[in-house]
């Protein structure tokens, strides 16, 4: 039998867990500084308690370490504090970059590290997220087969530790903020009295923006009349007293495309013109 250990298990890393321990692994947590609803939901999925951290470490076989991503690090040097020498799966929604340093951490401890991703809700019986997993084959194939028929449903990914954090965070970038510039769009149209109007023409689509890549050519084809009206979206914004913010990054975003007005590039030219040449660029 497999033993895991998960830190900490809120409702996506329990829930997550859960699935492992449907699959036969025994999970283990430890309760040291938790709150009583984490405890709760702990018992509620069947996870056994431990004594400590150090207790936990020495018996896991694999840990899967589902946080905050600001305690990623934290949670990593913790673990290697204790020599963890098995499969250390970070799944937080952390950079590249970071995710290079936790790598490093962990690996000062003895363990193996996999880079994980998880892009969708907690899994159920109606929900079924996906696990990327990126890193050394053997290690990643053991950590997909705790997952292996689950509601969790892992995908292995080339390249190395890095590649399941950026999917992750390409994926963020435009869930997570299209999230919010909803909110302040329907917020400017309910101080004008027209919200209902625009959930009819929201309404009207059926797709993501994300799906429609062909699209992204037009959009930079058309940035040097669209930021300037992104300006003007920023502008009434503010005059309403709402967050201007995202119009205005929406607008400079633009601006790197000042120069492409009615072109007709291929995706790839195009998003080449988004880089910066002063900033950094992926190894």
């Amino acid at each position: 039998m497999t033993v895991v250990g998960v830190l900490h298990p809120g409702s996506m890393g329990a829930a997550v867990a859960a699935q492992a321990r449907r699959n036969g692994a025994d999970v283990l947590w430890c309760p040291p500084g938790r709150s009583s609803v984490t405890s709760e939901r702990a018992n509620r999925y069947g996870l056994t308690s431990v004594r400590d951290l150090r207790e936990l470490v020495h018996a896991a076989d694999v840990i899967l370490s589902i946080c905050p991503p600001a305690y990623a690090e934290n949670v990593a040097a913790e673990v290697a504090a204790h020599a963890f020498t098995g499969i250390y799966v970070d799944a937080n929604a952390i950079s590249p970059h970071t995710m290079a340093r936790v790598d490093a951490v962990a690996a000062r401890g003895g363990a193996t590290v996999v880079d994980g991703s998880i892009i969708g809700s907690p899994p159920s019986d109606s929900k079924f997220p996906r696990l990327y997993l990126s890193g050394l084959e053997k290690p990643l194939t053991s950590v997909a087969s705790l997952f292996t028929g689950s509601a969790v449903h892992p995908h292995a990914l080339t390249g190395g530790i890095g590649r399941a954090s950026a999917l992750k965070l390409s994926y963020s970038s435009y869930q997570k903020t299209s999230r919010v510039l909803a909110a302040v769009s329907y917020a400017l149209a309910r101080d004008y009295g027209v919200d209902e109007e625009l959930l009819d023409i929201a309404q009207s689509r059926t797709t993501s923006h994300l799906a429609e890549t062909e699209y992204i050519p037009k959009v930079a084809a058309r940035s040097w009349r669209w930021g300037p009206e992104m300006e003007e979206v920023a502008a009434t914004l503010r005059e309403a007293g709402l967050p201007a913010e995202l119009a205005e990054a929406s607008a400079a975003v633009m601006n790197r495309w000042d120069d492409l007005r009615d072109s007709s590039l291929r995706i790839p030219e195009v998003l080449e013109h988004l880089h910066d040449a002063r900033e950094s660029q992926p190894d």
